[in-house]
């Protein structure tokens, strides 16, 4: 009987064209000046804040003056040890700030890529949140980025493209509903 079924269905499907894939999409790259403007004007559009630091020096100088008004602080699980700052660690539940690693980011959408093993109660809980990033993982497209990070992505990854708000109650924007209402990326420019 299947087989009786499934030969009246190839007989009917026979004369069908195959369906054929379309082209892969051939975008416009940008240069790295390029998706770095790109980058910062998206993320402050979103409502985010950019920080560019030369190196991990100057990372943990800026750093140690960022967090001087927070009690505590949550961290990534990726997140270097050279770029834990001075401040009692406290759970992502209680925790003022938190703090991540990203894997990339997207110059298109002003969107940081963060990885699920960082710790999404990190990501989300803290009213801020800081993530650094490397300045040569800035991909131009979400396409170019997923591409190249391809080999180390995770099972599920965050794309945070500024603080999080909302206007489902009375159409009125508030921010900080679903996720930290303050997103700061700091670019690393050389990370030695």
């Amino acid at each position: 009987m299947r087989e009786r079924i499934l030969a009246r269905l190839r007989r009917a499907l026979e004369h069908r064209p195959a369906p054929a894939l379309p082209e892969p999409l051939a975008l416009p790259s940008l240069a790295l000046e390029e998706a770095l403007a790109l980058f910062g004007q998206r993320l402050r559009e979103n409502g985010g804040e950019l920080v560019h630091l030369e190196n991990l020096e100057a990372a943990r100088t800026w750093l140690a003056q960022f967090v001087q008004p927070f009690s505590g602080v949550a961290l990534g699980a990726g997140l270097p040890p050279a770029l834990h700052p001075e401040l009692p660690v406290q759970p992502p539940e209680e925790a003022p700030l938190g703090l991540s690693w990203a894997l990339g980011a997207v110059a298109e959408t002003g969107t940081v890529l963060l990885s699920s093993q960082e710790g999404r109660r990190v990501q989300l809980l803290p009213p801020s949140h800081l993530v650094f990033v490397l300045q040569e993982k800035i991909y131009p497209t979400l396409f170019e980025a997923l591409n190249a990070l391809r080999p180390q992505l995770p099972a599920a990854i965050g794309l945070h493209s500024g603080p999080s708000k909302s206007a489902d109650i009375g159409q009125i924007m508030v921010r900080g509903v679903h996720g930290p209402g303050r997103l700061v990326v700091a670019v690393l420019e050389n990370p030695v």
